[in-house]
């Protein structure tokens, strides 16, 4: 996955696929950074034209920039479902698809119940899952492989150039299966994750979720 220094703490310093992950962001700033982070993820796991999905209540991504993530846009199938159950339903059902090799889920609410057949439904298909809780209603344990917490740094453009520069985030592994957590300050550059050395100073630390 070109995640670098981050892969060592994964079980045989792989990062883990066919199952599922769990990102919450408690801000739109959030929100996008996670959004960016997904799909640099998914620009390692869509290689040779695979397809993925991305349900949300409503379309926050503007699918021509995924292009900088080495995405083409016809490989994401977009979804907008208006009721929550709605869009488990869909998830689900789209996890249990063997031609998909991801599916990203926005979501604001994730029971423990619905989280476990999510994961059941990966272990049959070897789909990858991102299951985005944007602004959680609660702080519910839930049956993910991991945990992440993503947070916008301020992008440095080249050689201090005006304009926008590389996306950078915090990112935070809070649960990882028989691995280990940490943090980490990443930027995205030319198709590439990037570790950076010095940590820029990240937004203001939210509640995490209760550890399942």
């Amino acid at each position: 996955m070109g995640l670098g220094i981050v892969e060592s703490v994964f079980p045989y310093k792989v990062f883990p696929t066919q199952v599922v992950h769990e990102l919450s962001s408690y801000n739109e700033s959030e929100a996008a950074a996670t959004n960016g982070f997904i799909a640099a993820l998914l620009g390692k796991l869509l290689m040779h034209s695979r397809k993925c999905m991305w349900i949300a209540q409503e379309q926050q991504v503007y699918p021509p920039a995924l292009r900088s993530f080495g995405i083409e846009p016809e490989q994401v199938i977009f979804v907008e479902a208006r009721k929550p159950k709605d869009i488990l339903w869909i998830i689900e059902e789209s996890l249990k698809c063997e031609t998909l090799v991801a599916v990203v889920g926005a979501t604001d609410h994730l029971s423990f119940t619905e989280s476990r057949r999510l994961q059941l439904a990966v272990e049959q298909s070897h789909v990858t899952g991102f299951i985005h809780r944007v602004l959680p209603r609660q702080q519910e344990t839930v049956a993910c492989a991991a945990r992440w917490h993503i947070q916008p740094l301020p992008s440095i453009t080249e050689e201090h150039l005006p304009g926008v520069g590389f996306p950078q985030w915090n990112v935070e592994l809070l649960k990882v299966r028989n691995g280990q957590t940490g943090q980490w300050s990443l930027q995205w550059k030319s198709g590439q994750f990037c570790h950076l050395e010095k940590q820029s100073p990240a937004l203001p630390s939210y509640p995490q979720l209760q550890t399942g």
